[in-house]
């Protein structure tokens, strides 16, 4: 065990059923959160509890398809309540990132990105920011991604709903930081996950364009979520932070 700083807090980590999500609900739990697993996949989701509570972590599961505002809603009912009245953290990790022509996307795929990227994130700070502004503490870290930082031909709709959630991100921290609640956001670039794995050779490719030559493990994104999710970055607030490799930098 490393450093327990996130000790006795609570934290929502929505998409935690693999890739980045489960790296950072897992290495929350390492550092003493009590962390609440959400994503669709029940059979993955208890897995990751599973392995969290098998290295001595606390945390549990919660079914959330998260697919419109009322399940946002519930989500942030359920976990209120399961962390005995209060979320001390949130992670919107969950997200769907599409690639393609602009002309072979349909009004339901357009659709169902807003949704999960952006309408979702709104609705669960909606719901879970005003309590952490009143008990004057709290921290949510919003997984953005490179990409929504330049154009790439194939990337417009979800590097558009990434820029949306970049733009909340700094207005929540406006909104809600002078209340105690930091809210950031990290811009991973190319990383090895479950998700990713379908590109293929494109992942590697991509990732070449980037100072460090390669992509990401999950874990490398996860710590960069923890840095901004703890007291080590306190005096962080509306910050879009990349985690690409350099890629945005050259």
């Amino acid at each position: 065990m490393g450093s327990i700083d996130l000790a006795g807090r609570v934290a929502l980590v929505t998409g935690a059923t693999s890739g980045i999500g489960a790296a950072t609900a897992e290495l929350f739990a390492e550092r003493g959160a009590y962390v609440l697993v959400a994503g669709r996949d029940a059979v993955r989701g208890e897995s990751v509890v599973a392995g969290i509570r098998e290295r001595g972590g606390k945390a549990d599961f919660l079914a959330a398809d998260l697919a419109d505002a009322d399940s946002a809603h519930r989500l942030a009912q359920q976990a209120t309540e399961l962390g005995g009245g209060a979320v001390d953290i949130l992670v919107n990790s969950a997200g769907v990132f599409p690639f393609g022509p602009t002309a072979d996307a349909s009004a339901r795929d357009v659709d169902a990105v807003y949704d999960l990227n952006v309408k979702v994130p709104f609705h669960l700070v909606a719901r879970l920011a005003p309590a952490m502004a009143g008990r004057g503490s709290g921290a949510i870290v919003n997984v953005s991604t490179m990409v929504a930082e330049y154009g790439a031909a194939g990337m417009a709709l979800y590097g558009s709903s990434k820029a949306a959630l970049n733009l909340l991100t700094k207005a929540w921290a406006a909104e809600f930081g002078p209340s105690g609640v930091r809210v950031n956001a990290v811009e991973p670039g190319p990383t090895r996950t479950g998700g990713t794995a379908a590109m293929g050779e494109g992942l590697d490719a991509l990732a070449s364009q980037a100072p460090a030559g390669r992509p990401a493990e999950a874990r490398e994104i996860a710590e960069a979520i923890a840095y901004l999710a703890g007291d080590a970055a306190s005096f962080v607030q509306g910050a879009i932070l990349p985690v690409d490799g350099g890629r945005t930098a050259v």
